[in-house]
């Protein structure tokens, strides 16, 4: 039986940030990182500029195999989790082996959720989550010349630019009203709408997918009874399910994911959460959810480690903030916490900048004189240090005028303030 006293499922970046934490306070304690990936640690993130071309498969690698021995690592690739014994404190694999732990930390991550469209099980779909994957549609873009989309989220937008960019024609289609739902308001996702449509990328709001079918090597998808599209490639793109199955009958307490505290502890003793797996207390509310970015899986992995190695440093979780950076087509943007919010909800006060036609937009909420909101497209505006003041709950009542004429200037001299 193999042991370990750190052990870590999951090697991308909630786990491995857990394992630079661990390592600050324990240099010598045995780590041993699990992955059902065969490869060594990569970035999901980057995985659609592998199907334009913009990045090299070999670009994609967060760390090497003589990094990870510099740390004092046993990295095993290809191990997949089919149970845990939280009494005995050991993780099986479908190997059939048996790994005993005395800390664990859950960095299992999530996997592409298929929407329930009739035709589904029997159509050639491609996602975007592995290398494995995006591997796979890179080898059919260079037969195929036309893309469907379906999902108008993160993952997807980046994976029609990047077929755009590979010279395919690419329909985008989102059952919602607008592009990215979840992170921008419908002002800011019409200009980012615009930019995809000036770049031959044809999008479709408000139409909900029926049915998919093969359809001469590609696929065909139905949107009701009255409308359809032709795809040489089908990619779903429709949300994520954390990878939690093998925790059935585990007595580790799960909702949507693995509920954790502040600490990023789960229920059961001596089991750490963190990343796209775990189930957060929020910073607005205490409720807790998902934030499946990649700052937040930074973040927790950060906490969970310092605590598995018990690091006097260590500060609790402040609860989830959302925060997310986009780049597309040379055009950047932002979204941080309550940023959809409006003046229709008491005491919120909204400061907007909007140029269309220079493609230029800004946010600001406050509430109480606090910013608990803000986003941006081409905006000089720095998301972590709106982060921070969102996070700090600095009163802006003295200089609320000053931080919306220029937030950037004032955010940084408060921020100065504060750090001194």
């Amino acid at each position: 039986m193999k042991e370990s006293k750190y052990l870590i499922i999951g090697s991308s970046h909630a786990g491995l940030s857990a394992l630079d934490a661990i390592r600050v306070w324990d240099a010598e304690g045995p780590v041993m990182v699990l992955t059902q990936e065969k490869q060594l640690p990569y970035s999901p993130t980057i995985l659609p500029y592998l199907v334009s071309g913009e990045t090299k498969p070999e670009k994609v690698f967060l760390r090497d195999a003589e990094g990870l021995e510099r740390l004092g690592v046993v990295f095993e690739s290809g191990a997949r989790v089919s149970g845990l014994d939280t009494a005995g404190h050991r993780v099986n694999l479908d190997s059939g082996e048996t790994v005993k732990y005395e800390k664990l930390l859950l960095a299992t991550g999530a996997s592409p959720a298929a929407p329930p469209i009739e035709g589904m099980e029997e159509a050639p779909y491609h996602v975007l989550r592995t290398l494995d994957d995006a591997s796979g549609l890179l080898s059919a873009c260079q037969d195929g010349k036309s893309a469907i989309v379906l999902g108008a989220g993160l993952i997807g937008m980046h994976a029609a630019e990047n077929l755009a960019k590979a010279g395919m024609q690419v329909t985008v289609v989102e059952a919602l009203g607008q592009v990215l739902p979840g992170y921008f308001d419908a002002e800011a996702a019409g200009l980012i709408e615009k930019v995809f449509a000036a770049q031959g990328v044809k999008v479709l709001t408000g139409k909900k997918a029926t049915r998919v079918a093969r359809s001469n090597g590609g696929c065909r998808l139905e949107m009701g009874s009255d409308q359809e599209l032709a795809g040489d490639i089908f990619i779903v793109a429709t949300g994520v399910s954390p990878n939690i199955a093998f925790l059935e009958g585990a007595g580790v307490e799960v909702d949507q994911g693995v509920l954790v505290d502040d600490q990023m502890r789960s229920s059961a003793p001596d089991i750490w959460a963190a990343g796209d797996v775990a189930q957060a207390p929020g910073f607005f509310e205490s409720e807790k959810g998902m934030n499946p970015t990649l700052p937040s899986a930074v973040e927790q992995g950060r906490i969970a480690g310092m605590d598995m190695a018990q690091d006097p440093e260590l500060k609790p979780y402040e609860g989830r903030i959302s925060m997310n950076t986009y780049g597309f087509f040379g055009h950047r943007a932002f979204a941080v916490g309550l940023n959809m919010q409006d003046e229709t909800v008491k005491g919120v006060e909204v400061n907007k900048v909007s140029l269309p036609e220079d493609t230029l937009y800004q946010k600001l909420v406050l509430q109480e004189a606090c910013l608990v909101g803000a986003s941006g497209i081409n905006s000089e505006l720095d998301p972590g240090i709106l982060l921070q003041l969102i996070r700090r709950r600095i009163d802006l009542q003295d200089v609320r005028q000053v931080f919306a004429d220029d937030p950037l200037g004032a955010g940084r001299v408060l921020m100065t303030k504060i750090w001194r």
